[in-house]
């Protein structure tokens, strides 16, 4: 059984190089919750780990109970993966990780903010969807946001109908 984490705070703040590694542990509590939904990840599908780059991951909590990991694709930022351990949940800290964010994409003269996600999970595409995200037709992608896609099937993440989706800044 996962522990939850403590946290003192649920103020948003850049990761801590040490900190990565830990972020593991939240993505994978928060993973879990998609059980109820009929969707389990493969192993190995982890998306904090794709990174030792602290400059790409915003925190909540002290310790990080949350946490938004993002890159670039097509000259916007782009939400790679946004986990919350479900112990700290429905407190509005992902909507504070999303904000901060994009004031952050806004701040570096990003025209949006683009992320993948499951379009039927009401915790994703109709949750984003209250946050000012609206989904994109494929054909408004752009190559690397295509791209970004592809991985996501190769890595078997596409257990359910997915969308892509943006947000104007």
């Amino acid at each position: 059984m996962t522990s939850t984490p403590s946290s003192t705070s649920a103020e948003v703040r850049w990761a801590r190089p040490g900190e990565l590694p830990g972020l593991a542990a939240v993505e994978l509590a928060a993973d879990g919750v998609f059980a109820q939904v009929g969707i389990v990840f493969p192993a190995g599908t982890t998306m904090i780990e794709e990174t030792d780059d602290p400059s790409r991951v915003l925190v909540a909590g002290e310790p990080p109970v949350g946490f938004a990991m993002f890159g670039w694709a097509d000259g916007n930022v782009h939400l790679d993966q946004l986990a919350v351990h479900p112990g700290h949940g429905r407190r509005g800290v992902g909507g504070r990780l999303v904000e901060a964010l994009c004031a952050h994409a806004a701040s570096r003269g990003a025209p949006a903010v683009t992320l993948t996600t499951f379009r039927d999970v009401p915790w994703n595409a109709p949750w984003y969807g209250r946050r000012g995200f609206a989904v994109l037709d494929p054909a408004e992608w752009g190559p690397e946001l295509d791209a970004l896609v592809a991985h996501e099937r190769e890595l078997g993440i596409e257990l359910a109908p997915r969308v892509a989706m943006r947000r104007i800044l």
